[in-house]
């Protein structure tokens, strides 16, 4: 195990009822004014909304509000949160929603303190202050409810890349799976993909991975699995709606990194790109990516993709694990071709060109044109 330092400041409020104490933990920060931010008007149907509002009223907590952040989310709708923030005198942001109000969120705290535009802050440097961030998660995939990341889209250069900063780690983030039971099948297989993603990027691709981790992850992988398989039959199951959850925030709060080194990052580099053109649900994109990118790579760590053979699926050959994964996610019903997230001849040059433009901004000056052609080839 490599020596490493590990602090994260989260405070979770996990379970039943949790996000009806929201004005509480927002208080307790100092929060006076907040930008309250979600997606549809979902929450406000299910009556979310007016929970969240109800207990900051009860604690003296003003709000301004921005509503219709997408899946994908893009930088125009976090510069008008900016905006709103400042105009607002804004000290917090609330999310109400799924990984990408969150990361829309991360992005405004950041903005509403600097001068400039805040596409600065990604892929360039760290962001040291931002208002106070504060969450109501209620679809589990992202885990940016307790991590320092986020990701969005800059619209007009195709960009889709992450901010990052120790100012971005949630105060508190309220997670009851409860809220989460109203996910669309579409939508938890994506989540599931996204997770496993988030699971195999250093367990594949790092120099140094400590047993404790390849176990960790490789139960994290077994749980999502599991859980999803019975949440399709059953979307009501709290105690598998709660490790389904407890797993997405697990996949990518730092401790799969713990001790380690050497990782990168290349599928969200590679699929990052197809939603940046086709705007495809990023899991979805992922299942597509996956399977042909470890075909592709497993030449590298041959001895690490038998034991995710092994290990996730009682098989004996790193080929046998690749295409039991890909046949699990056709199971799912989560799309495993091009074509299944609506790229073809018509666009696929253009998310390639993107990936060769961005790789080396992704410390992947390997993946050229060759390359990601070839893994393109058996994503087909």
């Amino acid at each position: 195990m490599e020596n490493f330092s590990f602090k994260n400041p989260v405070q979770v409020e996990f379970g039943k009822g949790k996000e009806k104490n929201i004005g509480e933990y927002m208080a307790k920060y100092g929060a006076k004014k907040a930008l309250v931010v979600y997606g549809s008007d979902r929450v406000k149907k299910s009556g979310l909304f007016d929970t969240a509002i109800n207990s900051l009223k009860a604690h003296g907590i003003e709000y301004a509000e921005l509503g219709g952040v997408k899946s994908n989310p893009v930088l125009s709708k976090v510069h008008e949160g900016v905006k709103i923030a400042k105009d607002f005198g804004a000290d917090s942001v609330l999310a109400i929603g799924g990984g990408s109000v969150l990361d829309s969120c991360k992005a405004i705290a950041a903005g509403a303190c600097y001068e400039g535009d805040v596409w600065d802050f990604f892929f360039a440097k760290e962001v040291q202050k931002a208002l106070m961030i504060f969450d109501i998660i209620t679809l589990a995939a992202t885990g940016s409810e307790m991590n320092r990341g986020g990701v969005v889209t800059n619209e007009a250069t195709k960009q889709k890349f992450g901010i990052d900063g120790p100012a971005l780690f949630p105060k508190v983030s309220v997670i009851n799976p409860e809220l989460q039971a109203t996910v669309t099948p579409e939508y938890l297989v994506y989540s599931a993909s996204d997770i496993i993603a988030h699971s195999i990027e250093g367990y594949f691709t790092a120099t140094k991975h400590p047993e404790i981790i390849d176990m960790y992850i490789e139960a994290n992988i077994k749980t999502v699995m599991k859980t999803t398989e019975i949440l399709l039959k059953n979307p009501d199951d709290y105690e598998a709606r709660g490790d389904f959850a407890w797993a997405a925030t697990m996949a990518l709060n730092g401790l799969t990194y713990v001790g380690v080194s050497g990782y990168s990052y290349p599928n969200h580099m590679l699929e990052h790109a197809m939603s940046a053109v086709v705007d495809c649900a990023h899991g979805a994109g992922l299942s597509v990516i996956m399977p042909a990118w470890m075909k592709w790579y497993k030449k590298n760590n041959e001895a690490k993709f038998a034991r995710f053979a092994k290990e996730i699926f009682g098989l004996d050959s790193a080929e046998a694990g690749i295409d039991a994964l890909k046949a699990w996610f056709d199971k799912i019903g989560t799309p495993t071709t091009l074509g299944g997230v609506k790229i073809g001849e018509a666009n696929v040059g253009e998310v390639m060109e993107i990936i060769v433009r961005d790789a080396p901004k992704w410390g992947l000056p390997q993946y050229d044109a060759k390359a990601v052609k070839e893994i393109f080839d058996l994503a087909k």
